[in-house]
């Protein structure tokens, strides 16, 4: 694998971890922080937004699963340096929202 396509691996994982949040959030009808809210990432944003927003960023992991080298579900390199970098996103996401939550 080259070098490149580490981190084009682990930001689709993160991507992938974006995107889910805000498309479930915005499929249950649910407000939810986006950057377009006002203060942005604080304050909410409607359900639509978080639909768009979450298939933006599926678009965005799409792109750099497929169009950065070769990415091979069944290699486990590939597939590690994707799954690290959801699980990261992930973690940080949920630390972040519960301490949003905590605020409110």
């Amino acid at each position: 694998m080259v070098w490149y396509q580490f981190p084009a691996y682990f930001f689709g994982g993160a991507f992938v971890a974006n995107f889910v949040l805000h498309f479930v959030s915005g499929m249950l009808g649910r407000t939810f922080p986006t950057p377009f809210a006002s203060p942005p990432f604080r304050g909410p944003s409607s359900s639509r937004v978080n639909v768009l927003y979450g298939l933006c960023n599926l678009v965005v992991a799409y792109a750099l699963l497929s169009r950065v080298g070769d990415f091979d579900p069944r290699s486990g390199s590939h597939v590690g340096v994707f799954g690290v970098g959801l699980a990261v996103t992930a973690l940080f996401l949920a630390r972040s929202l519960a301490r949003l939550q905590r605020r409110a």
